[in-house]
């Protein structure tokens, strides 16, 4: 099975200067884990909602922080043609859960550890019913 058979296509993006705030009721009314922070300085980054919870945890006021300030740049992405082994192996190496997933440049979804173990776990109940 490839990411493109796995992944969400409706990609929550949000801009840098969006507040963790509004980032996690954004992420909360969507019921995803992460965003796509397009940022025109820095490219694509990702929020997720560990990043939310750090900065939650240190006392910072979601209020005030913005999401360019907690982004990842150094993102990992998959290709839709990716199978989800190769998925499931890049996120276990790089310690992350969701992979943006690029088409023709751009964000095309994202592939997270749910989505694949979705796909799994039907295959893996047949085998052993």
């Amino acid at each position: 099975m490839l990411v493109r058979d796995a992944m969400s296509t409706m990609v929550l993006t949000i801009g840098p200067d969006h507040t963790l705030r509004q980032a996690a009721a954004l992420m909360s009314a969507r019921r995803v884990g992460a965003a796509v922070v397009l940022d025109p300085d820095a490219g694509l980054g990702i929020l997720t909602e560990r990043d939310i919870l750090n900065s939650v945890g240190l006392g910072q006021d979601p209020d005030t922080e913005r999401a360019h300030d907690h982004t990842t740049n150094d993102v990992v992405f998959a290709a839709p043609s990716w199978t989800l082994e190769e998925a499931a192996r890049a996120m276990a190496h790089g310690g992350f859960r969701h992979l943006i997933v690029l088409d023709a440049g751009g964000p095309a979804g994202i592939v997270s550890v749910r989505d694949i173990i979705r796909c799994w776990a039907p295959a893996r109940q047949q085998v052993s019913a």
